[in-house]
Formats: C-alpha cells, sequence, structure tokens
C-alpha cells in the first residue's frame, strides 16, 4: 500500500475558513465567476467594492485548486526571457504596460494584504532566481538589465555572496529580485475571500457549473442545485479549466506543480539556508524552488505527474532533488507531500478572453501565478465594469488552440523526462 500523508502544509496551518454553502435555487447577480482562487476572488472584491452584486462558484471551496496549493512564492518577473521578447510577442504598447505590471505585481499584492490587514504571514525579503549553469548566467544577466529598465532592481549575486544567502554551493551566479517575498496561499485565498464577502460578494462551494447558456438579457448558469443568471460572466478556473466553454481548456496545458515540507527542523541544522528570508529557485526547466518558513520548516517545490486515476506523482524525486542542492536536509523528516495543477500558454503569457458579449476567461500564469492572477482578477474586473478594452494591461486575445495540444498532453511524462536529461548535462557540462 501507498503510504498515507497528511492534506499539505497549507491545508494544516492555514488560518480557519467556514465552509461556502452550497448554491441552491434560483440566484440572479450582475456578474458571475466561475472559480474561487486568486483569479476569481480578486475580481469578486473589486466588483463587490464597485457596488456590483456578484456570486462566485466553485467545485470545491475558497483555494480548493493550484490558489491553495501552490509554492506560495511571490515572483515580480514573466516567466520568460526579457523585455526584447515580449515587445516581439505583444507589440512596444502592451509590453510595456505588461513589463511594468508583471515588475509591480508582488508591490501591489502586498499593498492589498495591509489594506485588508490579511493573515497570510507575508513577508517581501526579495527572490533569488539561480543559475544552473554558467552557460546561462550571460543571459540571465542581460535579462535583468532589461528588465531594470523598467525599475526592477534586481542585481547579480555570484560566488561567496550567493551561498551565503542561499546556503548552498550547488550555484555559483544568480539574480537577486529585492520586490520578491512570500506568502501562505491558502490563507492568503481566504482572507481575500472573507474581504470579499465583507463587500457585498457571495461565495458558494461544492457548487460546479454544469452548463453555460447565452441568453437574451445576459448568461445562464447550472449548478446541481441552482439555477444562475448574470449580465456578465468571469471564468476564473486557470490550471482545472474544464469543457464549460470548449474552446478554452485547448489554449493552455495542465501541469502539475508539487512540494514538500518537513517539520520544524531543530538544533541549528537548516540555520544557514536562506537565513535572511529570501525565497529561491533556479533556471532549469524543471526548476526547483524552496522557502524557509518562520518556523523552521522548509518547503521544497517543482514539477510533478499526474496518473490517469488522478494521482498526484514525484515527491520522492523532489526529496532527492532539495538534498542535493541542500546537503543540510539529508536527515529531515518529510511531513508533507501535495501539489495542484497549473497552466501554461504556447508563448508564456497570461491570456485574456472575451469570446462572447459579457463573457470574460483570463488564465495561464505559468508558474508566476501568485502575484500575476490577482492582476488578472482585477483587469477582469475592471473590464466587467466597462473599462475599455484597450485601456487594460493585457490585450484581449482571439482564442487559438495550443499547436499539438492532444500530442502535448499525451507526451507529457516523456518530455518531463526530456527536460531532466538536458538539464542534468547542462549542470554536468556547464
Amino acid at each position: 500500500m501507498a503510504a498515507e500523508f497528511p492534506p499539505s502544509l497549507w491545508a494544516a496551518t492555514a488560518t480557519p475558513f467556514e465552509e461556502s454553502p452550497r448554491a441552491a435555487g434560483q440566484i440572479s447577480c450582475d456578474v458571475a465567476i466561475v472559480g474561487a482562487g486568486f483569479t476569481g476572488l480578486r475580481a469578486a472584491l473589486h466588483l463587490a467594492e464597485a457596488g456590483s452584486d456578484v456570486v462566485v462558484l466553485d467545485a470545491g471551496d475558497v483555494g480548493w485548486g493550484a490558489s491553495g496549493r501552490n509554492g506560495g512564492q511571490v515572483n515580480p518577473m514573466l516567466p520568460f526571457n526579457g523585455p526584447e521578447q515580449l515587445e516581439a510577442l505583444i507589440g512596444p504598447v502592451y509590453a510595456e504596460r505588461l513589463a511594468e505590471t508583471s515588475l509591480g505585481s508582488a508591490d501591489a499584492l502586498f499593498d492589498l494584504i495591509q489594506s485588508y490587514q490579511i493573515d497570510c504571514q507575508p513577508r517581501q525579503n526579495g527572490w533569488l532566481r539561480v543559475n544552473h549553469c554558467a552557460k546561462i548566467a550571460a543571459t540571465t544577466r542581460a535579462n535583468a538589465q532589461g528588465w531594470n529598465r523598467y525599475g526592477a532592481g534586481m542585481e547579480e549575486v555570484t560566488g561567496a555572496d550567493l551561498h551565503a544567502l542561499t546556503g548552498t554551493k550547488t550555484y555559483q551566479s544568480g539574480i537577486f529580485a529585492p520586490k520578491g517575498g512570500a506568502i501562505h496561499p491558502l490563507s492568503l485565498a481566504r482572507g481575500v475571500a472573507r474581504a470579499a464577502r465583507g463587500a457585498g460578494a457571495q461565495i458558494f462551494g461544492q457548487s460546479a457549473v454544469k452548463s453555460l447558456t447565452q441568453t437574451a438579457s445576459g448568461w445562464a448558469l447550472r449548478t446541481e442545485g441552482a439555477q444562475i443568471t448574470a449580465q456578465t460572466v468571469i471564468l476564473a478556473t486557470n490550471g482545472y479549466t474544464d469543457g464549460l466553454l470548449p474552446a478554452l481548456p485547448k489554449t493552455i496545458l495542465p501541469l502539475v506543480s508539487i512540494q514538500v515540507a518537513t517539520d520544524p527542523v531543530e538544533g541549528g541544522i537548516i540555520d544557514d539556508i536562506l537565513p535572511d528570508g529570501q525565497t529561491i529557485s533556479d533556471t532549469r526547466r524543471v526548476i526547483m524552488y524552496a522557502r524557509r518558513e518562520p518556523d523552521n520548516r522548509m518547503v521544497f517545490g517543482g514539477v510533478g505527474k499526474k496518473t490517469l486515476s488522478g494521482q498526484i506523482t514525484g515527491h520522492e524525486a523532489l526529496i532527492r532533488d532539495a538534498v542535493r542542492v541542500f546537503p543540510q536536509l539529508s536527515n529531515v523528516t518529510w511531513r508533507y507531500r501535495w501539489g495542484g495543477q497549473i497552466a501554461v500558454t504556447e508563448d508564456h503569457l497570461p491570456h485574456l478572453y472575451e469570446p462572447a458579449r459579457g463573457l470574460i476567461a483570463g488564465l495561464g500564469y505559468n508558474g508566476r501565478g501568485v502575484a500575476m492572477s490577482h492582476v488578472m482578477g482585477k483587469v477582469m474586473a475592471e473590464r466587467a465594469l466597462g473599462a475599455a478594452a484597450d485601456s487594460l494591461a493585457f490585450p484581449v486575445s482571439t482564442m487559438t488552440p495550443m499547436p499539438f495540444r492532444r500530442t502535448q498532453m499525451i507526451g507529457k511524462g516523456a518530455a518531463i523526462l526530456w527536460w531532466q536529461l538536458r538539464d542534468r548535462l547542462e549542470m554536468t557540462l556547464g
């Protein structure tokens, strides 16, 4: 039999939250939001404070998906090379907007947490993105200089200075992004939900939306126990996007982000690991990311797999990688193992869609979702309130199926193995 592990560290330690009721009967609202993760909750908060009658529906409950199961790192940078590539993809106007928006996303999130006094262990001590091989160092240095033209304030760190900041000699160079940080993700989701409820939003759990139909006056949504009518619908399902809008899941590739966490580590064993509270991730294709908690637990994350039966795997390999990076962890107890689905897009950019009047969808954070999902939620709320499409931070895109998606879905496991092999070769050969 497989070993049984407790729920995620976040589920075990989150601030208490009253379970959301099921949607029932006939419900009418201005805006219906599908998905009670970061994106949907941030949209609900903005809309409710603007006076809209808002209903949020989720198949689970607040933070049930990746919003409550991620690594909790607040990384203020888009997940690809540099601003020149961004401009080539979306043009100079939106490139400048999105560069400034992404680099300011961490500050915006920490300001939100402060404004609503959300108890989610926030700390903005910076983020270290370390190079897995010497070849990549020149590229990351040049990209940091590009982002710094937009005020990123990134600095290169090398050698002994990097070793002192990280507690590992596995990496010889990296970039320090001072605006990065960490939060308790499930507590953050619950805190934003409380704020949205306080502003008047209704949140329903265990209320999967079974159908979505356009009507003469707006939209009709059906759950197992309720009929909802709304003038506007926001789809905020990201890595858990299903066939409710058939074209939408074809625009993303769902990947599994996994984490492991220790019991509190005593005896000074990890005192030299990330002593100043920064978070860390590396530049591999199959990345690692880690953080040290205030109670001296270690959280280590990476990319896993999901079996046909729905089981998430890869945690044992992740623990071996954690010990490779931080040999100090060789004898600690890894109490928690968990994961959730994220959404990857073809161009590694978030996408905003408006496929029909009064229907708005935003998704595809490519591993940068903690901060960028809140940005997307607010942007979709602004659009629902009547903001002009050309005034938004994201361009409104046309839904285009990801090329060879079916092949990629079938071959994800093989692709991850190939990425890992290339990573190992680069680490070995430099």
